[in-house]
């Protein structure tokens, strides 16, 4: 039987393979090569997500850790502002200090007065406002975004606005109270005028923000519940008292913790309507806030080590209300 000649295999060498490169280097290239992208791939699936949340941990650990161990620290020292590395141990000297001063108190109950009434009128605006924003409006988009326009106003813009509405002798408020019959009130040096004044910055810079809280949390309420208790001969205002306010039990606890954080926070509003423009509240501290307080003692008395007593008091003040807030979320949950 003869073979043809297309179809011969090529003839073998003696002592050797067949011409050419071995036939399993090619492979075995690739799968090296394979292996390397994927080990290159696994330790880029497990490090770039810690490598895109890098920058926040460290801008954190820079400007929010280190800032608030080194004003514990500070706190334990006497060190002034002239000398911040001049530190001299006094132990608790300064947080007891703290707690025989007048003016702390006057600046804590400053800061407890203008916080609740500048925190309960505005929830109360800001759920109202909500209310009337869920149902069906005509450029109701337009509506949810103006709500927005006092907050992204600068602190600054708005507070010297509100110092010439609360003008003594040409605001505009004293000019509408003398329309019906009432004398001028002296708005910036008494003390309950004063906190009402510097409360409106407050309560007028916030009510949009909370009112757009508060819309989003009843868009979230199932509309089967204001059918059924429509169908039951429920008005608007009762499905408002026994369904909408019901299921915003979380969102209105989260609102007042916000609020009374921020309040006590509360530092540019009286800073600016100070006719004196000072860190006092006013000539007889009767608008001094906690925030104005700690400003006062750290950059006007240069005493830092009180200040970070002042501010460290702050922030244990401010976890017992997040205690408060964690108890009274959890047994609301019981509850439902």
């Amino acid at each position: 039987m003869t073979t043809r000649p297309d179809t011969a295999a090529p003839p073998v060498k003696e002592g050797g393979a067949a011409p050419g490169r071995p036939p399993g280097n090619d492979s075995a290239a690739a799968l090296q090569k394979r292996a390397r992208l994927s080990r290159r791939w696994q330790r880029d699936i497990r490090w770039s997500p810690y490598a895109f949340v890098s920058p926040f941990f460290l801008l954190f650990v820079a400007f929010g850790l280190f800032p608030l161990l080194y004003t514990g620290w500070a706190s334990l020292h006497q060190v002034e502002l002239t000398a911040p590395t001049d530190m001299n141990w006094v132990g608790l000297r300064n947080y007891t200090r703290i707690f025989d001063d007048e003016f702390f108190w006057n600046a804590a109950k400053n800061t407890l007065t203008i916080g609740v009434i500048s925190t309960v009128p505005q929830l109360l605006m800001a759920m109202g406002i909500a209310h009337i924003l869920n149902y069906k409006l005509r450029a109701s988009t337009f509506f949810r975004v103006a709500m927005l326009a006092p907050y992204a106003t600068s602190i600054a813009a708005a507070s010297l606005v509100f110092v010439m509405l609360f003008g003594r002798d040409y605001g505009m408020i004293n000019w509408a109270l003398d329309a019906f019959g009432i004398d001028p009130v002296d708005w910036q040096n008494d003390k309950w005028p004063s906190q009402i004044a510097v409360s409106s910055i407050i309560i007028w810079r916030w009510t949009g923000y909370n009112a757009l809280i508060y819309l989003a949390a009843m868009q979230a309420i199932p509309h089967d519940l204001y059918e059924s208790a429509a169908l039951d001969g429920a008005s608007r205002w009762q499905q408002f008292i026994h369904v909408t306010v019901p299921a915003l039990r979380p969102t209105i606890l989260f609102t007042c913790v916000v609020s009374t954080i921020g309040a006590s926070q509360v530092f540019g509003e009286p800073l600016l309507f100070d006719a004196n423009k000072g860190t006092s509240g006013g000539a007889e501290h009767q608008f001094q806030t906690l925030g104005l307080y700690l400003y006062e003692q750290g950059w006007v008395a240069q005493h830092l080590g009180r200040a970070s007593a002042i501010a460290w008091t702050m922030f244990l003040m401010l976890i017992v209300i997040g205690v408060i807030n964690y108890v009274i979320s959890r047994r609301l949950r019981a509850s439902s």
